[in-house]
């Protein structure tokens, strides 16, 4: 399969998509000249954030802002969501490009005057907010994108729908919200999408460069939740117990042999990850009930299957043996697909990303076992998910904050080249793919 989608991208990539110096060189004059306009729309949502599902601020201000390009604006979409549609003056396909909006409940420790202060409630708890993943970013780039093409107007060759979506990083608890939730309410229709394209800023890769990977680029996610339950007692007399701690730990012990032992981790990676565990009150009572909670990631169906087969058949027959009970959820409230970068598309479009950053600064990476929600997206159209620099040049991609950290840090610099990067790509796709 693998050597099938090789030969499928190396036939493609000798097609390109078209390529127009003219309107590639006004792009970049045009993006230069906004380089301080989409740094100062990123400190300011920096300095504001909001969790999935509460982006009204910021929402709002991206809606003023589209309004006041002449974009049509519809507002409201999954909760916080914002769309706007640009047509251009030609006949041609619709390009959705798409940011996510929501910040993370993580608490702020890098020293910058526009650092966030914000305290919010996040499962009934007052925690702080940060934009710790670069959704600011994200949004401010495709601001400046939507400037940038409306003034272009009259060389569009088809309509640009701009996707500011919520809740990226899953909604509040009874909730719904995110790509998800975008998609069943239409988003990719009236006008139906034919392509999407989108970006994520990367705080361990250098500024100035762009990585990609054609195929599945990013893991399916699942969550699951393990509730083992034995029979409570003293602690200084464990044998009038089932104790689920003990069974518990058997059953974290025996998940992680899913992926040794069961995935041929040569063809795809794969995880089976246990991240809470909750039991007991006293050091000296034996609790009645264990639960767990986790993820796995996986890149392809029967990858998913053999994982979430084993996971149950491991827990519950594992606490049988014990004499307890396992009750196995998987998934426990969310599932994304695998973020799947469409073959024949990003290989043509891959001269564009290179003509855009320097083809020395275009870099084919691994698959990553993180996962992202625009999958949902690239399941309605083809879609391509790229990677953007945002690491100081001469950083450690090791060392440098990662993600999700309360010591996340961006490069502003490379805000410039996403701008192009998206900006690009619309237009070599409408020129290439004119209806």
């Amino acid at each position: 399969m693998k050597k099938l989608l090789t030969l499928l991208f190396c036939l493609s990539v000798l097609s390109g998509a078209a390529q127009n110096p003219t309107l590639k060189k006004a792009v970049s004059a045009k993006a230069d000249a906004l380089q301080d306009k989409v740094i100062a729309w990123r400190r300011d949502f920096h300095e504001h954030p909001e969790l999935g599902n509460h982006e009204v601020r910021t929402s709002a201000i991206i809606a003023k802002h589209l309004q006041s390009l002449g974009i049509g604006v519809q507002t409201g979409i999954a909760t916080t969501g914002v769309v706007g549609i640009l047509k251009g003056d030609l006949p041609g396909p619709v390009v959705a490009l798409r940011a996510d909006m929501d910040g993370l409940p993580v608490t702020e420790r890098v020293n910058l005057p526009f650092a966030s202060k914000v305290k919010a409630q996040y499962n009934g708890q007052e925690v702080g907010v940060m934009h710790a993943c670069g959704h600011d970013s994200h949004m401010a780039i495709l601001m400046g994108v939507a400037e940038v093409l409306s003034s272009m107007k009259k060389d569009l060759r088809g309509t640009v729908k701009f996707i500011f979506q919520p809740a990226e990083e899953g909604a509040p608890v009874g909730e719904k919200g995110g790509a998800e939730e975008m998609v069943k309410q239409g988003v990719m229709e009236n006008p139906k999408v034919d392509v999407i394209f989108g970006l994520h800023i990367n705080s361990q890769t250098e500024v100035g460069k762009i990585v990609y990977r054609p195929g599945g680029t990013m893991a399916g996610v699942k969550d699951l939740q393990i509730i083992v339950k034995g029979r409570s007692a003293h602690g200084a007399y464990p044998w009038s117990s089932v104790d689920p701690i003990v069974v518990s730990a058997q059953i974290i012990s025996s998940l992680q042999s899913i992926v040794s032992r069961n995935i041929n981790v040569t063809e795809n990676p794969a995880v089976v990850t246990i991240g809470l565990i909750n039991g007991g009150s006293r050091f000296n009572i034996i609790p009645e009930s264990v639960k767990m909670q986790g993820t796995v990631r996986y890149f392809t169906e029967a990858d998913e299957k053999l994982i979430t087969e084993n996971v149950k058949r491991i827990a519950t027959k594992t606490a049988e043996a014990y004499g307890a009970t396992a009750e196995v959820q998987i998934p426990f409230s969310n599932k994304y697909p695998v973020t799947f970068n469409d073959i024949a598309l990003t290989a043509k479009m891959l001269p564009t990303l290179e003509a855009t950053a320097g083809k020395e600064n275009v870099l084919l990476r691994p698959p990553v076992t993180g996962a992202e929600d625009f999958s949902f997206y690239q399941q309605k159209v083809p879609g391509i998910f790229f990677f953007l620099g945002g690491m100081p040049k001469g950083g450690n991609s090791i060392t440098a904050p990662s993600h999700h950290t309360p010591d996340f840090y961006l490069d502003e610099s490379g805000f410039t080249l996403g701008v192009k990067a998206l900006c690009n790509l619309t237009l070599d796709y409408m020129n290439g793919n004119g209806k």
